[in-house]
């Protein structure tokens, strides 16, 4: 593409949620990125990208666990925890690729898609209370989980107290954070 208004417009309105970032920081980002998470690009543009994750210590961990990626390679892909202007927290499948390897978070291109099962990446917890543990993490009683899911609330209450056992968590706080966490493992 030689004409740079064609490519501007190309990278705005593609389907495709990407975002440039310098430092860790929106430079640019599309009109679907903007949507994902639920604002405007003007909203967007020039914020730090932690205004998007759940927690600050995802934000440490995630930025560490790729930088040191990409001190060994260009490109870096993960699932992890977002979340929208909602609150909502999400899954989501992230790519980035940067454009100075030798200080990869200078200019980072990526782009970002909604994952719609929650998979948490632990082999001791089963299908459904791995979707329980997403509404949980998005802070539904066990009675509104059970009304989502058309089961009884006892029900729901049962699958949450092996979660907690299973993640070792002694409250919902703790709960919340390890199921967030849990990502990582």
């Amino acid at each position: 593409m030689r004409d740079p208004q064609l490519a501007l417009l190309a990278f705005k309105e593609s389907p495709a949620p990407q975002v440039v970032c310098s430092a860790r920081r929106i430079s640019e980002c599309n009109h679907a990125f903007a949507h994902l998470f639920g604002y405007t690009r003007e909203e967007l543009v020039g914020e730090s990208i932690l205004k998007l994750y759940p927690s600050l210590s995802d934000y440490h961990e995630i930025g560490e666990r790729c930088l040191a990626h990409l001190e060994r390679n260009c490109y870096y892909e993960d699932e992890r925890f977002m979340q929208h202007r909602s609150r909502e927290i999400f899954w989501a499948r992230a790519r980035g690729i940067t454009l100075t390897v030798h200080n990869p978070f200078d200019l980072m291109i990526w782009s970002f898609e909604r994952i719609a099962d929650t998979p948490l990446k632990t082999a001791h917890l089963t299908r459904r209370e791995r979707e329980i543990s997403s509404y949980v993490v998005n802070g539904l009683s066990c009675k509104e989980i059970a009304a989502r899911l058309n089961i009884s609330h006892r029900t729901v209450e049962v699958h949450r107290g092996r979660i907690m056992r299973k993640l070792e968590a002694k409250n919902t706080a703790e709960l919340v954070s390890r199921i967030v966490m849990v990502q990582h493992g």
